[in-house]
């Protein structure tokens, strides 16, 4: 049996305390954006959303996704899990050079349709992103780990 890699779409967040209180999150692995809250959960929390609209723009705009870095001692972010399951598979789709046409007419489905694979305000099924990811070689995989205690 290979070796399983465990893969994740968590971003690490640069947290910088403000002079006059507050703390301003950045991406690194994004260059653009930051958020603020007036503490460090807060402004983690802003993050997260913060997080989900620059993965939204870059698929829009048809970018290639930053591979996360290595934390370095830094918070991580996470994609919401739906959010995570459609960046994989615009991650995947790029990796193979298809379309979103291309990756339609695999799956059988109207264009229409894929689109919404890669619209992260849509509840999309989990049965439509295993057959995103089976169309592209991929295969979804879920687990499930004990939350931090806050």
């Amino acid at each position: 049996m290979p070796a399983r890699r465990r893969a994740e779409l968590a971003y690490p967040a640069q947290l910088e305390a403000e002079a006059d209180g507050g703390y301003v999150v950045t991406f690194p692995d994004f260059g653009v954006g930051a958020t603020q809250g007036d503490n460090a959960k807060e402004a983690l929390d802003q993050a997260a959303d913060l997080l989900e609209t620059m993965v939204a723009n870059y698929m829009a705009e048809g970018w290639d996704l930053p591979a996360p870095s290595t934390p370095g001692g830094r918070p991580l972010v996470r994609l919401a899990p739906l959010v995570a399951a459609k960046a994989e598979i615009y991650r995947a789709m790029r990796a193979a050079g298809i379309s979103k046409a291309e990756l339609a007419r695999r799956i059988g489905i109207p264009p229409q349709q894929a689109q919404r694979l890669f619209d992260i305000r849509h509840a999309s099924r989990l049965d439509q992103i295993d057959a995103a990811l089976a169309a592209l070689g991929r295969r979804l995989v879920v687990t499930t780990e004990a939350a931090p205690a806050e």
